[in-house]
């Protein structure tokens, strides 16, 4: 099969994939089962049958709305499958069709559920978080980035997040960060690596820093303002997990250039 069927696969599997996180999504934070019962209106609580759960499709046939009482679907859930299947045939384009292929969608498809759930209820469910790290720390022992990094990741990452929330605590007297954070970026670790963790880290606390400036400015919110810390990890170790060799690559050379004109 061509590059370009492969692809297509690739991102009919992200559709799939992206309706399921919908679930996800929806249910987690709740503390419901993402399994049974079948899917549901959330208005008329009328089961979905299966030609209205086709993703994408069903929202444009059914104009938005639900069939039995017509109360209006949420365009997230049709954005959530387009962007799944978007991430999942960019890592397709990037990896080719390799073992670490495979590690990588599981990652990109937990990172846009924690995305989601943490920008709309100021949460990182446990149930992702802990079994994300186990799989990582299991994919890593025949794939990138090896055991002894992913162990190391997870550690790593982990610990500095850590140790970063309890020196905020120990200066402000209050506390900054969650552990569940912590979590996130020890999953973020177990499968990417320490070095790939750390730019998760420095390119999430940028965009929070950015978009905490453009808050206070536009909406005139307060510093204190929470910001989910989360969903912007997920947006960094989604660009990490692509782009992220590349940037140390060059950051290295870059460095290195610098400090040898500083030398002389």
């Amino acid at each position: 099969m061509s590059d370009s069927g492969v692809g297509l696969l690739v991102a009919l599997l992200g559709l799939a994939v992206g309706s399921f996180l919908n679930v996800c999504i929806h249910r987690l934070p709740r503390g419901a089962s993402v399994i049974a019962p079948g899917s549901r209106c959330p208005d008329c609580r009328q089961p979905i049958r299966w030609f209205d759960n086709v993703p994408v499709a069903s929202y444009v046939v059914l104009r938005a709305r639900c069939r039995a009482c017509r109360a209006p679907i949420s365009p997230a859930y049709p954005l959530v499958e387009v962007t799944t299947a978007a991430l999942f045939l960019v890592q397709f384009q990037v990896l080719g069709l390799q073992p670490l292929l495979v590690a990588r969608l599981l990652f990109t498809a937990a990172m846009i559920v924690l995305f989601v759930v943490d920008l709309r209820h100021h949460v990182l469910p446990n149930v992702v978080t802990l079994p994300g790290i186990a799989v990582g720390l299991t994919c890593s022992v025949g794939l990138e980035p090896g055991w002894f990094d992913a162990w190391l990741g997870a550690a790593g990452g982990g610990g500095l997040l850590l140790g970063i929330a309890k020196a905020y605590a120990a200066v402000r007297g209050r506390e900054g960060l969650g552990l569940g954070d912590v979590k996130m970026l020890a999953m973020i670790g177990a499968f990417l690596g320490l070095p790939l963790a750390c730019v998760t880290l420095a390119w999430a606390s940028l965009l929070g820093a950015a978009i905490g400036i453009g808050m206070m400015r536009i909406a005139g919110v307060g510093w204190q303002h929470p910001l989910p810390l989360g969903s912007f990890l997920a947006l960094a170790a989604v660009a990490a997990s692509l782009a992220g060799e590349p940037f140390l690559d060059w950051y290295s050379v870059a460095t290195g250039g610098l400090l040898h004109r500083f030398l002389g």
